[in-house]
C-alpha cells in the first residue's frame, strides 16, 4: 500500500514549488503593497499623532508657567497695593492727628486768651467797684458829696495805688 500522496514525485514537487512563488508573487503584488501602504499610513497617522500630543503637552508647560507669572505678578501688585495703602493710611492717620493736635493748641491758647480777658476785665470791674464804694464810704466820712472831677480823680488816684500795690 503505497500512498500516492506520501511519495514524491518530482513533478508534482515542480508544480507546487510554482504554484507558490505565483500565489506569493500574486500576494506580493495585491495584498502585500495595500496592506504595507495600510500599516505605514497608521504608522505615519500614530507618528502625528504623537507629535501633536507633544505639542499640546509642550504648550500646555508654557501656558502653566505663564500662568505661574502671571500669579506672581499678581501677588507682587497685591502686596505692592497693600503696602502702599497702609503708607496712605499710616500717612493720612499722622496728617490727621497733627490737625488735631493743631486745632486742639489753638482752642487752648484762645481759651487762655479769653481767660486773660475776662480776668482783666473782672479786675478792672472789681477796682471801678473798691474805688466806688471807697469814694462813697470817703464821702459818708466826710458827709459832703464829691463833684463829679473830684470822683474821678479819686478813682484814679486809688487805682494808681492798688496798681503800685501789686507791682
Amino acid at each position: 500500500m503505497d500512498n500516492p500522496l506520501v511519495q514524491a514525485d518530482p513533478g508534482l514537487f515542480v508544480w507546487t514549488i510554482l504554484t507558490f512563488l505565483g500565489l506569493l508573487a500574486l500576494l506580493a503584488k495585491f495584498a502585500w503593497r495595500p496592506l504595507l501602504q495600510a500599516l505605514e499610513s497608521r504608522q505615519e497617522l500614530i507618528r502625528k499623532s504623537l507629535d501633536d500630543a507633544q505639542e499640546a503637552k509642550h504648550e500646555l508647560e508654557r501656558l502653566n508657567q505663564e500662568s505661574a507669572q502671571i500669579t506672581r505678578n499678581a501677588r507682587v501688585e497685591a502686596d505692592s497695593i497693600i503696602t502702599q495703602t497702609r503708607s496712605d493710611g499710616e500717612r493720612l492717620r499722622e496728617e490727621l492727628l497733627q490737625k488735631a493736635r493743631a486745632e486742639a493748641d489753638t482752642i487752648v491758647k484762645n481759651a487762655e486768651r479769653q481767660i486773660q480777658l475776662e480776668t482783666a476785665r473782672a479786675l478792672q470791674q472789681i477796682r471801678y467797684e473798691a474805688a466806688d464804694l471807697s469814694v462813697m464810704i470817703a464821702s459818708k466820712l466826710i458827709q459832703r458829696n464829691l463833684s463829679k472831677e473830684d470822683n474821678e480823680k479819686l478813682i484814679e488816684d486809688a487805682l494808681k495805688q492798688v496798681e503800685g500795690r501789686q507791682h
